[in-house]
C-alpha cells in the first residue's frame, strides 16, 4: 500500500489540525489515500502499550507520519514494523521533546514540568496555553490558536496527563536510526515548542535522510500552510516512488 498514508495527531488537539493537510494531499494525488487516526486514549504512559494499540489498529504496509507527538509515535512504530512500513514522515516532531544532556535542543525540563503541573491542576487552561504556543510564528496566531482549541476533542484529564508523561520519556533516536525505509522530517523556524536547531541535530544523527526547515513558520505550520507542506510531502513521495 505505497499509495496509503496514515497520519497521527499531536498531543491534546485531536485530528482536526491535520484535516487541511490531508485534503491538500488528496488534491495533489487522487491515488493517494490519506487517513488520520486518533491517538490511543490510554490511562498510562507506557510506550509499548501505545505502540501495541497503534500496531493493532493501523493497516500494514502503509506510510506512517505524524505531527509532534504523533510523529514520535510514528517513528517508533516504523522501527517496530520495519519492512512492513513503506516510509516515515514527521512534522514539527523532535526526537526528544524535553531537553536533556544528550539532546539539548528541546523544551527546557523546568518549562515542561510547569506544563505537567498545569495540566494536573486545570487541563483545559493548559490546553489553551498549548494552543497559543502552537500558533506562535504562524500568519494569524490568534485565529490559529482559537481554531486549534475550539476543535479539540473533550479528553479526560487523565488521558491528557498520560500523553504528557509519554512525551517526557520518548527518545526516538534509536528508532529513527533503526528504520531503514525513506524518511522525511520537516521542522519550523519559529517553533515555540520544538527548537529549529533540532533539525540540524537530527541531520547530524541521520545524514542520509531528508530533513527540511520551513523558516517563517510555527509549530502549527501544517494548519497555517497546508498546501505548501503537502507539496513538500508529495515531492518526497514522488521521489521515493521513482527510486
Amino acid at each position: 500500500m505505497r499509495d496509503r498514508l496514515i497520519l497521527l495527531p499531536g498531543w491534546g488537539l485531536g485530528v482536526s489540525p491535520l484535516e487541511p493537510l490531508a485534503a491538500a494531499l488528496r488534491g495533489l494525488d487522487e491515488r493517494l489515500r490519506v487517513d488520520i487516526e486518533p491517538l490511543p486514549a490510554l490511562p498510562g504512559g507506557d510506550l509499548n502499550e501505545w505502540l501495541d494499540e497503534l500496531d493493532a489498529t493501523l493497516p500494514d504496509n502503509a506510510w506512517l507520519g505524524g505531527w509532534s507527538l504523533g510523529g514520535m509515535l510514528a517513528s517508533e512504530l516504523a522501527a517496530r514494523r520495519g519492512e512492513r512500513c513503506c516510509g516515515l514522515l514527521t512534522l514539527a516532531s523532535n526526537p526528544c521533546f524535553v531537553a536533556h544532556e544528550g539532546w539539548p535542543n528541546g523544551m527546557a525540563a523546568q518549562a515542561f514540568d510547569g506544563f505537567l503541573a498545569g495540566c494536573h491542576a486545570d487541563s483545559q487552561v493548559t490546553l489553551k496555553r498549548f494552543g497559543l504556543l502552537c500558533a506562535k510564528g504562524t500568519q494569524d496566531p490568534r485565529g490559529i490558536a482559537r481554531l486549534l482549541v475550539s476543535s479539540a476533542p473533550a479528553t479526560p484529564s487523565s488521558v491528557l496527563m498520560s500523553g504528557l508523561e509519554l512525551l517526557a520519556q520518548l527518545d526516538t533516536r534509536e528508532a529513527l536510526q533503526a528504520f531503514r525505509g525513506p524518511q522525511l522530517h520537516l521542522f519550523a523556524g519559529l517553533d515555540e515548542l520544538v527548537p529549529c536547531e533540532a533539525a540540524t541535530d537530527l541531520l547530524k544523527l541521520l545524514p542520509d535522510v531528508e530533513v527540511g526547515l520551513i523558516e517563517q513558520a510555527g509549530h502549527a505550520f501544517l494548519l497555517d500552510n497546508p498546501h505548501g507542506v503537502a507539496g513538500a510531502i508529495q515531492a518526497f513521495l514522488h521521489e521515493c516512488g521513482d527510486d
